[in-house]
C-alpha cells in the first residue's frame, strides 16, 4: 500500500524541468505500479480527421522525447506517417498520477531500431515478421501457421529487423503532470514550448 507521505514526497510543483520530473515519476511507477508501469495510451488521427487511441509501451526516453516501436503498416503506423502528430497519456492508478504529452512525431534512426529489435525476445522478433498488424485475419490458425513458417525460416542465425518495423519518437511541445488531491482539488502543472530545443513555460492549471 502506497502511503500519502510516499505520494507527496517532495513538491513536484516546484520542478522547472519536465523530463527530470517524468523520470522521477516513472521510477515511482516501477516501484509501485502492479502492471506495466511503462504502459501509455497513444492517440493518433486518421485521414478523415477521426481520432484513434490504443495502449502501447514506452521503450525509450531521452531529452528528445518518448519512443515506442511498431509495425509501420499497422493502423497507428500509417496514421503517424501521414500526420506526424500524437498525444500520449500515462495513468498510474496506484500512485494516483497522470502525465499527458502532446507533440510532433519523428521516425527513429535505423541504428536505434536495429539495437532495440536485437534485444527483443526471439518470439517477439518472429512475431514482427508473422503479424500483418491491423489487417484482417482469416483465422487464428493462419497466424500460427505464419509464426511456424518464419520460425523455420530463421531457425539458424539471427533474425533481421523487417523493413516495415521501426520506432516513432514523440517530441513534446506540451507535458502536463496531474496528481490526485482530496475533494478533487488536484495539482496540475503544465509545461509548454513552441518547438524542440526551446525553453519550457510552466503554468499551474485549475483542477
Amino acid at each position: 500500500m502506497v502511503t500519502e507521505t510516499e505520494l507527496t514526497k517532495g513538491d513536484f510543483t516546484l520542478s522547472d524541468e519536465p523530463f527530470d520530473l517524468f523520470r522521477e515519476w516513472l521510477q515511482d511507477a516501477h516501484e509501485h505500479e502492479l502492471n506495466d508501469p511503462t504502459a501509455l495510451s497513444l492517440a493518433t488521427v486518421d485521414g478523415d480527421g477521426m481520432p484513434n487511441i490504443r495502449m502501447v509501451l514506452l521503450k525509450g526516453l531521452d531529452e528528445r522525447g518518448f519512443t515506442f516501436y511498431t509495425n509501420f503498416e499497422s493502423q497507428k503506423g500509417t496514421e503517424l506517417q501521414a500526420i506526424a502528430k500524437a498525444a500520449m497519456c500515462f495513468h498510474w492508478k496506484s500512485l494516483r498520477r497522470q502525465v499527458r504529452i502532446r507533440g510532433h512525431v519523428e521516425i527513429v534512426s535505423d541504428s536505434e531500431a536495429d539495437a532495440y529489435y536485437a534485444q527483443r525476445p526471439r518470439g517477439s522478433r518472429i512475431g514482427a515478421w508473422a503479424s500483418q498488424q491491423s489487417r484482417p485475419l482469416e483465422s487464428r490458425f493462419a497466424l500460427e501457421k505464419a509464426v511456424a513458417e518464419y520460425t523455420a525460416k530463421f531457425a539458424i542465425g539471427g533474425i533481421p529487423r523487417p523493413s516495415y518495423w521501426s520506432g516513432f519518437r514523440v517530441l513534446p511541445t506540451s507535458i502536463e503532470f496531474w496528481h490526485d488531491r482530496k475533494f478533487r482539488l488536484h495539482d496540475r502543472i503544465q509545461f509548454t514550448r513552441n518547438a524542440d530545443g526551446d525553453g519550457w513555460l510552466k503554468t499551474r492549471l485549475y483542477p
